[in-house]
């Protein structure tokens, strides 16, 4: 039996992880009384008796969570921004490569990708690879997700029957272009030069699109839409749970896959532009999902295991 402390259960990501897991009779959840939940001593106990630990926190809160822990058999999960760039720490995406699998599997910290950091390093991370892209291509990336991946305050202002009008449009943000998912995207893709990041909020609960569009003249080998299209399915074709699809409908919409672990990737545009998309859960393979993937991984199960 696998013990396991969600700290942060009341958030988007802990409940929807506290969902998958309750269901497996191979975990035991390790619970907290309200009254205790935010006591550091009672965490810290928590921590320490479980074997895999998620942090579904703010980043000085996963920070404080990890200075706690002394088990050094404890697998930590951090689904917080805080430690996706540090060293000692595996960064969750393990169809990256099998390097990236096997620090997953070996370690016992581990950094769960950030939601549209994870379309964006799909769609990069084997254009620079392959040698396609340089690390210092102008990389431009727009985005657009449904109000769960912003947290309780933006769910319930969403949900409120007296909310704004402006919440019924997109709502474009990011606007010093400092979005804290770049660190991040700049990391695992070899980037020298910063992408620009414009995501939108929008008036759906789950669901998220990341288009990167590309200029073939700009990139290092001239490749055509089906060129990358086989790129992407030697990249990707034996995963799980990522898959490459053509646009059937000439539309492609942000909630297809919601509920699910999935990710689709699309290539399309022609001779000179090429836009590359990536769909998903926010809170599935952007966030719940990919770190429930990460603990089967981290604990030698199936990876699809309840996903």
């Amino acid at each position: 039996m696998v013990k396991v402390f969600i700290d942060g259960k009341a958030g988007t990501t802990g409940l929807r992880i506290y969902e998958r897991l309750e269901k497996r009779d191979d975990v035991q959840i390790v619970s907290l009384s309200e009254s205790l939940r935010k006591n550091l001593s009672a965490r810290k106990e928590a921590i320490n008796a479980a074997d895999v630990v998620f942090l579904c926190l703010p980043d000085e809160a996963a920070r404080e969570a990890v200075s706690l822990a002394e088990n050094p058999h404890t697998v930590i999960i951090d689904a917080s921004t805080a430690h996706r760039t540090e060293e000692g720490w595996a960064y969750g995406f393990p169809e990256l490569s099998a390097r990236h699998r096997a620090a997953i599997a070996s370690g016992k910290r581990i950094a769960n990708p950030g939601c549209y950091a994870s379309g964006f390093i799909a769609l990069v991370y084997p254009l620079v690879e392959a040698g396609i892209a340089g690390g210092d291509y102008p990389f431009v990336c727009h985005a657009m997700s449904g109000y769960s991946g912003a947290g309780k305050k933006a769910i319930e202002q969403y949900a409120a029957q007296d909310r704004p009008t402006e919440l019924d449009t997109p709502r474009l943000y990011g606007l010093n272009l400092s979005h804290k998912h770049i660190p991040e995207m700049m990391k695992e893709c070899s980037l020298q030069r910063k992408p620009i990041f414009n995501p939108y909020i929008c008036d759906f609960e789950c669901g998220m699109t990341v288009n990167v569009p590309l200029f073939a003249s700009l990139l290092k080998k001239r490749v055509s839409v089906e060129d990358l299209f086989r790129l992407f399915l030697e990249k990707y074709g034996e995963s799980r749970f990522i898959e490459v699809v053509k646009a059937e409908s000439g539309f492609i919409s942000a909630n297809a896959l919601n509920d699910t672990n999935r990710m689709q990737i699309f290539v399309n545009g022609n001779e000179e532009q090429i836009l590359l998309t990536a769909r998903f859960d926010n809170l599935g393979k952007g966030a719940s999902g990919a770190a429930i993937q990460n603990m089967n991984i981290a604990l030698g199960l199936d990876e699809s295991v309840s996903l």
